[in-house]
């Protein structure tokens, strides 16, 4: 192999929108810098659960990575804070163009850990053609949600992680966002109410739905004929673009918990390309990442090659959204408006614990009390691990993902 020939590998996940866009970009950068060779390896969503960051920054130069990981990556320096390697007027675009808190999620400690490359939240989807067979409309209110889910057309994702983020949904519509206190999730009363509404809603679900993570809810909407709508789940745009499942899915906003009312705020998703501490190549890294999170890419071979661009100028994009119908004009305010959650070190392990307790409580009821309880206890439990002096190993922490 020539000396000055330059290889960089990347990690990110097993999805058409997480792996082909960064393998068509990673052509065609290689194509405009000839010595320049850029592999891309993916993942599935539980193989990015069990190893961290810093195991992953040991072995690849690029890494595709959540937020919830901008505090771990602060405190442990396993990848580069790219403010200090990418021009400002850049770092200036990036943040005036942010889709919602995505920027802002990948700051920590004063520093940008990730460029936000792919945006996305929870945001409702639909069936148009089986509501029109049903000769139903699009749910308003939360009322007309359950009014359509008593008829069996409803689903959406109770895997743990996707049940932890709803329940921080619930929470901020009803007027109160979580983990803002070191020693409460949420207040007494917003919990059980919260929790209350999510399992009247879950009750009139099929059961499969505790199996199913966002991508398995849209592939049972489009691969059947039985699912005409749902609510809430991390949006994937792939599955309004023509040509990419059996059945075309419509994306919209949220219902409104009461007639006029604020719509469902959810919570952030997304990802962000992040470049290792050991990577040997820096300046190469430093020039890919900036042509895959720059406007232009974003709005063209980035979203045509399956990507969710992160830069506001593609949401906004007259192509984008008439190759993708209307997904990212209709989702937009969503976005905006979605909640930021906790990124301090240490908030993986509650993210990672706290899923299931509800799911549970989701599945078969309980004391609201007693689970309020137990999500504090993991949660002062997490809220420790961000001290200096904590002894966990912070290599062994993992989380879920959520999309």
């Amino acid at each position: 192999m020539p000396t000055d020939l330059i290889h960089l590998k990347g990690i990110t996940w097993n999805h058409s929108r997480g792996f082909v866009p960064m393998a068509a970009t990673a052509q065609r950068f290689s194509e405009l810098n000839p010595n320049v060779s850029i592999t891309w390896e993916k993942r599935s969503l539980q193989q990015f659960a069990d190893e961290s960051i810093q195991q992953l920054a040991e072995r690849f130069d690029l890494l595709v990575i959540d937020h919830p990981w901008a505090g771990f990556a602060a405190r442990t320096g396993s990848i580069l804070p790219l403010d200090e390697y990418l021009p400002a007027n850049f770092m200036a675009d990036q943040q005036a163009n942010t889709v919602g808190h995505s920027f802002e999620s990948y700051t920590f400690n004063g520093h940008q850990w990730a460029l936000p490359i792919d945006a996305a939240t929870p945001v409702a989807a639909s069936r148009p053609d089986l509501l029109a067979q049903h000769g139903l409309a699009l749910p308003e209110t939360f009322a007309d949600l359950l009014a359509l889910a008593n008829q069996g057309l409803v689903a959406f994702s109770l895997i743990p992680i996707d049940t932890l983020m709803s329940f921080y949904m619930f929470c901020c519509s009803l007027g109160e966002d979580p983990c803002q206190r070191e020693d409460e999730v949420v207040s007494e009363a917003i919990g059980i109410q919260a929790l209350q509404m999510f399992r009247e809603l879950a009750s009139k679900v099929d059961p499969a739905c505790f199996q199913r993570n966002p991508i398995q809810v849209y592939e049972a909407m489009t691969q059947t004929d039985a699912l005409a709508y749902c609510p809430f789940a991390y949006g994937y745009s792939n599955y309004a673009r023509r040509g990419y499942a059996r059945r075309l899915l419509h994306f919209h906003d949220m219902v409104a918990l009461t007639p006029g009312g604020t719509r469902l705020r959810s919570t952030l998703g997304g990802t962000g390309l992040a470049i290792s501490a050991k990577c040997a190549q820096v300046a190469t890294a430093v020039r890919y990442a900036e042509f895959v999170a720059s406007p232009t890419c974003q709005q063209t071979l980035y979203f045509d090659n399956g990507g969710q661009p992160g830069h506001l100028t593609a949401w906004q994009d007259a192509h984008v959204n008439a190759q993708s119908s209307n997904y990212f004009n209709a989702t937009l305010p969503a976005l905006q408006r979605a909640f930021l959650r906790p990124r301090y070190h240490g908030h993986m392990f509650f993210q990672d614990h706290a899923g299931e307790p509800v799911r549970q409580y989701l599945m078969h009821g309980g004391d609201e009390r007693a689970l309020l309880r137990e999500l504090n206890e993991l949660y002062v439990k997490s809220r420790a691990m961000a001290q200096p002096n904590s002894s966990v190993d912070s290599a062994s922490l993992r989380y879920e993902r959520s999309e």
